[in-house]
């Protein structure tokens, strides 16, 4: 071997070393991310299974030594709260609407992606400078226009908005994958005499799986935690979600910290269990889009 090639030898088993190097750093810091963010996970399941005795005798980190799931019980039987009901609830103005998001929202952005028709892309600067409204400039405008139509009190404002548009940061995701999808598809389907209904309904939303099974856990995630919404337009207690119900259990017992706790896991489990079930989907769904 001469010393050109000894050379480069060296200089590949010092860049291989390196990289070795980087991924332990990296695997270092993304370990210590993780278990950063489940500490306050690990606080709310740990305090939820002590006894009101205990944990004003122990400290919150410590795992509790008779674990107990009455407070669970008693949370769920609760006359202050209905949990069950405001279970339902939730999951009407979270699964309904979910479905009407990704429809909804699946057609705009169909029709920008994919159809040419005058004045599209002013259109679509439109839509997206919508989204730099804040939350909060909206709040009066819905409910005084809710209020006119007669829905303070219902499900409507959730479900019919929901069925139309679907939202623009989902119009704008959806667009930027629809976007990636060959067009020879489309090409070749119209040659056979296919409707733009037939290539939107038998082609395209096959082919966009990740990118709507991304905006379904959005939409499901941003219905089950709405707090602001049910506060301003539902009256009713047995209409409430469980955001408000969690909110009057802090208020029946605002200093039993076992069972808010307690009823904070009944709250976040399922938004956990969504999350495993379609991590894959939403990963990808992200990664191959413009909203990375």
């Amino acid at each position: 071997m001469n010393q050109g090639e000894s050379r480069f030898s060296q200089q590949a088993v010092r860049a291989k070393s390196l990289v070795e190097v980087n991924q332990v750093l990296l695997l270092i810091v993304l370990a210590a991310g993780a278990v950063l963010f489940m500490v306050p996970l690990y606080l709310m399941v740990a305090i939820s299974f002590k006894t009101e005795t205990e944990y004003a005798a122990t400290s919150p980190w410590i795992w509790p030594a008779h674990p107990t799931i009455q407070n669970y019980v008693t949370v769920l039987t609760d006359p202050h709260v209905n949990f069950a009901r405001a279970a339902v609830n939730t999951f009407i103005i979270a699964v309904i609407p979910t479905i009407g998001t990704v429809l909804t929202s699946a057609m705009v952005a169909f029709a920008f992606a994919r159809l040419q028709f005058r004045g599209r892309d002013r259109l679509f600067v439109v839509l997206l400078s919508t989204m730099m409204l804040p939350a909060a400039v909206t709040l009066i405008p819905s409910y005084v226009l809710n209020a006119k139509l007669g829905w303070i009190d219902t499900f409507y404002p959730w479900i019919v908005g929901a069925f139309l548009g679907g939202g623009a940061f989902n119009i704008f995701l959806v667009r930027q994958f629809m976007l990636g999808v060959s067009t020879e598809m489309d090409e070749a389907a119209r040659l056979d005499g296919a409707s733009n209904a037939t290539i939107f309904w038998r082609l395209m939303l096959p082919n966009c799986g990740p990118v709507l099974a991304t905006i379904s856990v959005f939409s499901f995630i941003g219905g089950f935690r709405d707090f602001m919404g049910p506060l301003m337009m539902l009256n009713s207690p047995e209409k409430q979600p469980l955001e408000l119900a969690l909110r009057g259990l802090q208020g029946a017992h605002s200093t039993q910290y076992n069972l808010l706790m307690a009823g904070a896991v009944l709250t976040t489990f399922p938004l956990i269990i969504m999350f495993l079930l379609c991590q894959r989907y939403f990963v990808r769904g992200i990664s191959l889009t413009g909203g990375k």
